[in-house]
Formats: structure tokens, sequence, C-alpha cells
């Protein structure tokens, strides 16, 4: 393994993984020495929330680490990560209408998904024309019964952690530069996350308003964000190469005419 820096972009949802009990995708960019980007990268399989905390990196860090290519993922995108060497090295912040952090994204920006996989690859950041409506449907409420019983395995060397399973899914339909219309589900932890506070606030007297009223702040707030200068960081699936989702939400501020002139 040779180490690496890494911006960290976005984190799906863990998932319950057989053969790594539970597993979160990380979307970053690879950092030369000068902290230039070099290419979207995929980390994958990382037991996150097995991280101790001073290895837990937030969205927006730059780390150190030890990476390789996964010689069991074909898309060229995807590597391996050694958990014990994680180093946090600085967070970026929005200052100046997030310019930092589109200097690093959006140099790496496709056009389409089509052009992503015109040129072999599988995780790239696109930016929608148009945003024709968002969407939440119900899914399965429960993880299947091999994950559950993933989920019921003691560790004698780690606590178990209940990972809730999201009984919605969400995303948005949009339209790309190229005319093409697509409707991806969004696997960002943040969106979860959000739909996950909501419901605990609620002041709903059963989990059904509860739920009503967390479904309608999300929308709320992906409605708020097509307002924004919004992109998606999509990628595909290694199960089913020609299906894609959107793993997260990219929103600097839209400038103002005033604020460009500054520049």
């Amino acid at each position: 393994m040779e180490r690496q820096k890494i911006l960290i972009v976005t984190k799906t949802y863990p998932s319950i993984s057989t053969k790594y009990k539970e597993t979160v995708c990380t979307a970053g960019i690879l950092l030369d020495e000068a902290e230039k980007p070099v290419q979207w990268i995929r980390i994958y399989p990382i037991r996150f929330r097995g991280l101790t905390i001073d290895k837990r990196y937030k969205r927006w860090s730059i780390i150190s680490a030890e990476i390789e290519r996964n010689p069991k993922d074909f898309r060229l995108e995807s590597y391996r990560i050694n958990d014990d060497s994680i180093m946090i090295i600085r967070e970026i912040d929005t200052r100046n209408n997030w310019q930092e952090r589109k200097s690093l994204v959006l140099p790496l920006q496709f056009s389409s998904v089509s052009e992503i996989q015109a040129q072999g690859k599988s995780l790239g950041i696109i930016k929608p024309q148009t945003i024709t409506k968002w969407f939440c449907k119900p899914t399965e409420r429960e993880w299947n019964p091999q994950q559950q019983a993933v989920q019921a395995q003691g560790d004698l060397f780690e606590p178990s952690l209940e990972l809730e399973k999201i009984p919605y899914q969400f995303g948005y339909q949009f339209t790309e530069s190229n005319g093409k219309s697509h409707k991806y589900s969004i696997s960002d932890w943040e969106i979860s996350e959000l739909y996950r506070k909501c419901r605990d606030s609620s002041n709903g007297r059963t989990l059904a308003e509860k739920e009503k009223d967390a479904t309608i702040k999300v929308k709320q707030k992906l409605e708020q964000l097509a307002k924004t200068d919004l992109y998606f960081i999509v990628g595909n699936l290694q199960s089913h190469p020609q299906t894609f989702m959107t793993i997260g939400l990219f929103y600097p501020p839209i400038q103002t005419a005033n604020q460009l002139s500054l520049f």
C-alpha cells in the first residue's frame, strides 16, 4: 500500500455485509503532494463506525492514508484502505462561496453520466440541467433475514452497533445537458441522518405521524438544495455497472453578479 492524500467528498449510509458486517462507501478525490486534484476514488469497504474517534473523518476532510487498488473490483476508481493508517490533516470550510471546495471538485466534473461511461469510469460529479422533481418512496422497513443474522452475531472484540434500516428512499428526477432524463435515489449518509433526526424530533403522536413529518422536512431540504448551484456525485454498482445512483450532493450557493465581479 502507498500513503496518499485524499479529499473526502461524501459517505453513503452504512449497509449490512455478510463479509464485513457493516460497511460504508466513501467517495473522494486523490490529491497530489501539492493538494491538487488528480482523480476520483472510491474507498470500499470501510467499517466506518468501528473506527476509533480520531480516525472518523468528516466530509470535506483531507486525510492521509495507505491505500491500494482493490483487485476484486473491476471499477478503476475502487481502492482499499488500511484503517489504522488514517490521519486527518485538515478540514476545508465554505469561505468565499465554497471556493476551495470548488477548486478541488469541479476540475473533475463530467458533462453527463454518458461521458463517465464513455471514459470507462464509474464515479464522478455532474450538474443537472433541470431538476424535474424530488421523490420519496417507501422501501423495506427491516433488513432481510440474512442481514438480520449478521447483525445478531456477537463479537468478542468489538461492541455490537445496531444499524437502523431507513424505510424510505429519497431522490431527484432530473435532465442532463444532453437531454437524457434520470431518476436516481440518494444514498448520501447526510440525507438518511436528516430523516432520522427529523423523525425523532417530531411532535407527532404516532410513528406514522413522525415519519410523515420527517419526509416533509426532507422534501423541503431537497427543494432548498435545488435552488443552490447543485451538483450530483454519482457512482454505479459493482454488481450492476449500468445502474447509477446519487451518492452525494454538492451544493455551493449561487454567486450573484456582484460577487462574481469581485474576482
